[in-house]
């Protein structure tokens, strides 16, 4: 009966991370949940060319015939080799030069990316160059839908992400996500604690958070390039279900991990009473029911690019993050893991889906 309640919690969960993608992104698993009934416009045959060495061209004159810029459309050639993005350059366009020139730094920002990751990116205008910004990212999107529907399906390799910090952060979880279950090593756990902070962390800045999730459920998850979040999906929701509570916050999770190790450092504790304890838990609980709010009814889903593991993408994490992050992790020096016991509203999501309801009431 407990495993039972433990897994309709979980389809629970699931439910409320599937309504914030439809009310965020208006999809579902990669489909459009409003359909607005128009007919798509079949493009001409030089839409999608193919040149000597295999790569794939993409016109997108006539596939965002509709998306303007400033002084009208801005189509591009979207180049895929083997399943990435090679470059992509812009075509003739009515923009202003100067306008342009700033918004065209954001061609490069989907090189090297697969087509499902590039239709996943949230790609952010340039400031000052507004309109033509919108131009780019809607041509982009358009021609990499296209390329998802039409260009030649690539091989498993191709799909594989293998460059080798994936391929070393897979390592590394997966060492997380078996050998406590039963090696129980102080001297261990320091080792993979950092390995976490750092790989995980630092190099390849994946974790669990919800801007992940929701991301997920409304562009769909492609297994061949998303086996790490894939595998710490597992341990935070499946291990729970086999008496492993809070594994993955425990054991993988990078802030959860740097949070720990500083703690380390000091033996001697603040002492917080009983009743400051529960003030501090009551606020985590009043918070987490005030974002789910906020987020289920559209008025600020936002408060997802908030949360402290941005500030691991240190090059577009703002420096309020970073510096929160920071005072969070020194703060854990003399507070055990403060964020994660009194903040976090991924882990009290992981909380949720493993306990009874009626401790978060």
């Amino acid at each position: 009966m407990k495993k039972l309640q433990q897994i309709l919690l979980l389809i629970a969960c699931l439910l409320v991370v599937a309504v914030a993608a439809v009310q965020r992104d208006s999809k579902l698993l990669g489909n459009s949940v409003f359909s607005n009934g128009k007919k798509v416009t079949k493009a001409r045959v030089d839409t999608l060319r193919t040149l000597d060495d295999g790569t794939v061209v993409i016109n997108t004159t006539y596939l965002a015939k509709d998306v303007k810029g400033f002084g009208g459309a801005v189509p591009l050639d979207i180049y895929i080799k083997k399943g990435r993005i090679v470059k992509v350059e812009a075509l003739p366009n009515s923009e202003t030069p100067d306008f342009f020139h700033e918004a065209s730094a954001l061609l490069t920002r989907w090189n090297g990316k697969t087509t499902e990751q590039a239709l996943a990116m949230k790609v952010d205008g340039v400031t000052g160059a507004t309109f033509s910004s919108k131009g780019i990212i809607g041509n982009m999107k358009a021609g990499l839908q296209y390329a998802a529907n039409n260009v030649k399906e690539t091989s498993l390799l191709d799909k594989l992400d293998l460059r080798t910090k994936t391929l070393v952060g897979l390592v590394v979880l997966l060492m997380a996500a078996i050998i406590p279950l039963f090696i129980k090593s102080k001297r261990y756990r320091v080792f993979q604690l950092l390995l976490n902070f750092v790989v995980l962390g630092l190099w390849c800045g994946t974790f669990l958070s919800w801007s992940v999730l929701v991301g997920f459920m409304s562009g769909g998850v492609n297994m061949w390039v998303s086996l790490i979040p894939i595998i710490m999906l597992i341990t935070a929701f499946i291990y729970p279900l086999f008496g492993k509570k809070n594994y993955y916050c425990t054991n993988i999770c990078p802030l959860g991990s740097i949070q720990d190790l500083a703690g380390m450092a000091n033996h001697t504790k603040w002492k917080m009473s009983k009743r400051t304890v529960q003030y501090l838990e009551l606020f985590r609980k009043i918070l987490f029911w005030l974002l789910m709010l906020l987020m289920l009814t559209g008025v600020w889903s936002e408060w997802m690019n908030y949360e402290l593991f941005i500030a691991f993408i240190f090059k577009s994490a703002s420096w309020v993050i970073i510096l929160l992050a920071i005072v969070f992790v020194l703060l854990s020096i003399f507070v055990p893991r403060p964020y994660c016991r009194f903040v976090c509203p991924m882990g009290s999501l992981f909380k949720l889906s493993s306990t009874k309801i009626t401790k978060w009431l």
